[in-house]
């Protein structure tokens, strides 16, 4: 009888129990903003859920696509691409010493400029290089626009005549372009030098706004390009 009457009073206060629904998802959401407990990793390793090997997957592409984007960027600014190799991805070996583009300002500076002795009828332009370390390989071009029909007079640098391959040729439009190529095995001394051009032209002060010239430098492996102009 005290058992049924102990059991009759069980179910009548689970009958009148109302659950605190608040209390209980106040509980709940404790429970998931604590941070997790150092887990007893078992002998064989844990499989990683298929969202979380995405989402990991996702951010790592991420992060490269970014890196490689800036490394492109540098390279066509600053860099010739390494050659392909014969699978097709590209590839260079640090040890072959491969040419590079650098910055110009790295290895030269250069100015074009008309002589100030220039006559009414006859004008001397100049490119004057600055080299900034000793050149192995140095090309020098002057382009004359047509502008008061220049004819070809001479020409000089301040080098070594025996070091370069000059020449001077009219352009079809009836411009001239002068230039100076270092041999091979020769090397330039850093420091400053002058390659001139001279020409007769139409009477008056000749417009050279329209004349420019390139400066092909290396040193060893690095290699520069300087253009500019007589503006």
């Amino acid at each position: 009888m005290v058992d049924e009457d102990v059991r009759s009073r069980l179910r009548e206060a689970a009958r009148a129990h109302e659950p605190d629904r608040a209390r209980m998802r106040a509980r709940i959401e404790r429970g998931m903003a604590a941070p997790p407990a150092a887990p007893v990793m078992p002998v064989r390793a844990r499989r990683a859920s298929w969202p979380r090997v995405v989402g990991v997957a996702a951010a790592v592409t991420g992060v490269l696509v970014a890196g490689g984007y800036g490394v492109a960027s540098w390279q066509h600014d600053d860099a010739r691409p390494p050659s392909a190799s014969a699978s097709g991805s590209a590839s260079a070996s640090p040890s072959a010493g491969p040419p590079a583009r650098v910055p110009a300002a790295r290895l030269l500076w250069a100015d074009g400029s008309i002589d100030p002795g220039s006559k009414t009828y006859w004008s001397q332009s100049e490119v004057t290089v600055k080299a900034r370390k000793p050149l192995t390989a140095l090309t020098v071009e002057l382009r004359l626009s047509a502008r008061g029909r220049p004819e070809d007079t001479g020409n000089w640098r301040t080098l070594p005549a025996r070091d370069f391959e000059v020449s001077a040729r009219e352009r079809p439009d009836g411009g001239l372009v002068y230039r100076w190529t270092l041999k091979k095995g020769r090397t330039v001394p850093a420091g400053e030098h002058v390659f001139a051009a001279q020409y007769n032209h139409a009477k008056g002060p000749r417009d050279a706004n329209a004349d420019t010239y390139t400066v092909r430098v290396a040193n060893g492996p690095e290699r520069a390009v300087w253009r500019g102009d007589f503006a």
